[in-house]
């Protein structure tokens, strides 16, 4: 499939290698200053957003939407850099499965679990793991606030079993202890702007913010077009993704329009539902 995306072949076969691959500067600093300033300030977010407990009482806050909009996020989520980069990774056409922030506050952000994002997608009749999430740093992530850390080259383990600790479903922690043996840890260190490729079968975590900044980030999550899934869910089946053009980023936040996102309720989270039931 041909695409105009942002990566080399050498960049495509790292991600195909390791799975995951990062882009310097996805978002301008001028993109980025836009998308944290609007989110930070739109009361849309903070009223539809929820907490996840990570098992040890700290409390992981987030919000969540299907359809990417019209406003910044939507822009983004639909900007040529974003999904053709995606589509690259892919080889297919992507569209757009859900897109998530991520506010992990200082002092008070809780850790995410050791988990594949296939873990809970499986769940919703996704049946291949041909599925890419795009992490956005909104804010510097580092070791200090709780970055994200990967476990390099595990997409290839296959889907491993996810039970719930706390509010949250997490990778059978036994496997993950051999896992860890023989694979590499790294902490993906990110500036604003920048942004992590990676594949649905790469296990990932996050520590606790125990700093005094702030770690926020926006994920935009995609599927195959081939890999629609064979039963409805809470999230959808194959939706059309309309691309826009990279300028659309700064002229949306410019007009101030944020809206379009289809908010999530959690309780209508399935996947986590039949986690629970386990």
């Amino acid at each position: 499939m041909q695409t105009e995306g942002k990566f080399n072949k050498e960049q495509i076969a790292d991600y195909q290698k390791n799975g995951y691959v990062i882009i310097k500067g996805l978002l301008s600093q001028k993109e980025v200053e836009s998308l944290r300033e609007s989110a930070k300030t739109d009361n849309e977010m903070d009223k539809h957003a929820f907490q996840r407990d990570d098992g040890t009482g700290a409390k992981v806050r987030l919000s969540l939407w299907n359809h990417p909009g019209n406003g910044i996020y939507g822009m983004i989520a639909r900007s040529h850099k974003v999904v053709d980069s995606v589509e690259q990774l892919l080889d297919d056409e992507a569209y757009h499965y859900h897109s998530k922030m991520i506010m992990k506050e200082a002092k008070v952000g809780g850790a995410w679990a050791w988990h594949q994002d296939y873990g809970y997608w499986y769940e919703n009749g996704v049946l291949y793991p041909d599925l890419c999430s795009v992490y956005i740093a909104v804010d510097a992530a580092t070791v200090e606030n709780g970055c994200l850390q990967v476990i390099k080259g595990s997409h290839k383990l296959g889907r491993i079993n996810h039970v719930l600790t706390g509010d949250q479903a997490g990778a059978d922690l036994s496997r993950v202890e051999e896992v860890r043996k023989r694979l590499e840890l790294v902490y993906v260190e990110l500036d604003r702007g920048d942004a992590v490729f990676f594949h649905s079968n790469l296990l990932h975590r996050s520590d606790r913010n125990n700093s005094e900044n702030p770690r926020w980030a926006m994920i935009c999550c995609y599927n195959a077009k081939s890999n629609d899934p064979y039963k409805e869910s809470h999230h959808p089946r194959y939706t059309p993704l309309k691309k826009v053009p990279d300028s659309a980023i700064l002229e949306s936040s410019e007009s101030g329009e944020i809206d379009g996102e289809s908010w999530m309720d959690v309780k209508n989270d399935k996947s986590a539902i039949s986690l629970e039931k386990d």
